[in-house]
């Protein structure tokens, strides 16, 4: 085989699977920590002195990740569809 082939072929397979690992990782655990408080479901107030809950989570450090919230789409516009 060609080697310009076999890294062409290479490079059509890795975003394959990067994309089924990210598939299968939204499956296993569809949520992620939270960005604004990195998961610990507190912000410091805005001149920094005292402690409050984060409003982008709740308080609870976590939050469903894109690829969770895609499949939920798609699920329920399929039932939509077949009912």
């Amino acid at each position: 085989m060609d080697p310009l082939a076999a890294l062409a072929s290479l490079s059509c397979l890795a975003p394959l699977v990067v994309t089924f690992g990210y598939v299968i990782a939204c499956a296993a655990f569809p949520f992620g920590n939270c960005r604004k408080c990195a998961g610990t479901g507190k912000r410091r107030s805005r001149f920094g002195r005292s402690l409050r809950w984060c409003r982008r989570c709740d308080g609870t450090g976590r939050r469903v990740r894109i690829g969770r919230r895609l499949y939920e789409l798609l699920r329920a516009e399929h039932e939509r569809g077949t009912r």
